[in-house]
């Protein structure tokens, strides 16, 4: 809640920072009945808040600060709300960090926001005093929480003449809602990226050198499943621990577009994994044969990027601003959402389409098994039911992440039962992030080619129980033309 303090010399914003409370405390108001009757104008009132509350202080591990700001609007006859009021904030952020050093200014901004508020009853001399329910306004957010002590001194300017702060109902109240990330969530994430980042760079090395040592060219398959290696690796590197010393404001922008790469290469990896397994007369193994699936996918990422270097770039200067604002901007945003939504959903369409013409090719091939030898029959079995089996993955992952993202928006972050409390964010979070780790892990290690030789005889031949134990196991027998036999065997089927 602020507090309203009194400012009545001139050029005040310039020279002075009001404390809500403290030994160097501002002169509050109680209310603004006290100062009309003290005859104190309105532009000679400031809202202060302290960040954080009386015998605390703020963290790095706390990452980022995002505020909302919530009026106490009241109802009176005289001075009633108009349709679309607009309200002009004169806001000014600063920090020090301990509780005698001088307050130094990080942001000033004059800041429009539109308020969205109804009246539940009549507008009538008996509804006076009664509050107006409004939307929460975005307000301010910060990439970093370099800073012990925040103050926040908000002033609304009235200019009758030009018409700023004019219809804007009697406003009782300031109330801001902050919101950063547990100090503890963040020692878990940065250990887990710590751990993560070898053993994915590991693997990843380990991969390369496999397909470096094949006497073929490596295959299109294996050079997007290193560069979804090198993907999930760029989001794992820790950089995170250099915010804990630096004051890096740009580390939520990095992160998203970090975020971002992954799961454009992700959805790009999809396409082309379905498609060398397709059992069709196309020209595969080349990246180009991909443009008009892979194409909806950058356009999608781009928009989405430019949306965030309109929201979060901008903020690096004016950590006030949000591009839902204005009517401009909003539809602005809107339009990229929408873009990259309606890229998204034809792209699940025909991803759905090319796994079930994958697995109805496959279930084909396995009418042709029973001819086989019994030996050669169990090794084919033992391949495709782990291809289908990686491919139930996949879409399950899919499904998780999608299940993620919803609930993080239509949950408040953690849901109670009695005496618990289970923190749903941070559960899916670390959970999703280990889930595509693992994911990318195994399929690094399932496609590596492996570099034992297994003659035909072994295929025609008669041989002993442990023998086709051993072939049923393998899944990753490497030829001239694929990483796999089960690629080999689309290979084929598409040449007959």
């Amino acid at each position: 809640m602020s507090v309203k303090c009194i400012d009545v010399r001139k050029n005040h914003h310039k020279t002075k920072w009001l404390m809500p409370w403290g030994p160097n405390h501002c002169e509050k108001l109680k209310d603004f009945d006290e100062a009309v009757s003290r005859q104190i104008e309105a532009n000679d009132i400031v809202f202060a808040v302290h960040i954080p509350l009386p015998s605390k202080e703020m963290s790095p591990w706390f990452q980022f600060m995002l505020f909302i700001m919530q009026l106490d609007i009241a109802f009176k006859m005289d001075n009633d709300l108009k349709e679309n009021a607009e309200i002009t904030l004169d806001v000014s952020l600063a920090y020090r960090d301990n509780m005698f050093d001088e307050w130094e200014e990080i942001a000033h901004a004059i800041e429009i926001r539109k308020l969205k508020c109804t009246f539940g009853s009549p507008k009538t001399l008996e509804s006076e005093g009664r509050h107006y329910d409004c939307d929460f306004l975005p307000f301010m957010e910060i990439g970093s929480v370099a800073h012990k002590y925040y103050l926040i001194n908000i002033r609304l300017p009235v200019n009758e003449r030009k018409g700023i702060n004019v219809g804007i109902g009697e406003i009782k109240d300031i109330r801001l809602v902050g919101i950063h990330q547990n100090g503890g969530f963040t020692k878990v994430w940065f250990a887990m990226k710590t751990f993560l980042t070898p053993s994915i760079l590991i693997i990843m090395i380990w991969y390369w050198r496999r397909i470096t040592l094949m006497t073929r060219a490596p295959v299109l398959l294996e050079k997007v499943i290193f560069a979804l290696g090198i993907s999930m690796t760029f989001i794992n590197i820790p950089v995170e621990w250099f915010s804990i010393g630096f004051d890096w404001t740009w580390m939520l922008l990095f992160g998203d577009i970090r975020q971002g790469i992954f799961y454009a290469m992700l959805l790009s990896f999809w396409i082309i994994f379905c498609g060398e397994h397709m059992m069709d007369q196309n020209e595969r193994n080349r990246l180009s044969g991909y443009w008009k699936q892979v194409g909806p996918i950058a356009v999608g990422s781009f928009c989405l990027f430019i949306f965030d270097m309109c929201e979060r770039g901008v903020q690096l200067k004016n950590p006030f601003y949000s591009i839902w604002t204005t009517e401009v901007g909003t539809e602005l945003a809107m339009a990229f959402i929408i873009v990259a939504g309606i890229c998204l959903c034809l792209y699940f369409l025909f991803l759905c389409f090319m796994v079930f013409q994958v697995f109805r090719n496959i279930s084909g091939k396995q009418s042709s098994l029973p001819a086989m030898s019994k030996v050669r029959c169990l090794h084919y079995e033992g391949l495709i039911f782990r291809f289908k089996f990686l491919m139930l993955i996949t879409l399950a992952c899919a499904a998780m992440t999608v299940i993620f993202f919803i609930v993080s928006q239509v949950t408040e972050g953690h849901w109670k039962w009695g005496d618990i409390t289970i923190q749903v964010n941070s559960a899916f979070f670390t959970g999703i992030y280990g889930m595509w780790n693992l994911y990318v892990f195994a399929l690094m290690f399932l496609y590596a080619p492996s570099h034992k030789n297994y003659g035909e005889d072994q295929s025609n031949g008669d041989l002993g129980v442990g023998s086709g134990e051993e072939l049923q196991l393998t899944t990753t027998i490497t030829h001239v033309d694929g990483p796999t036999e089960v690629y080999k065997l689309a290979r084929k089927e598409a040449q007959e």
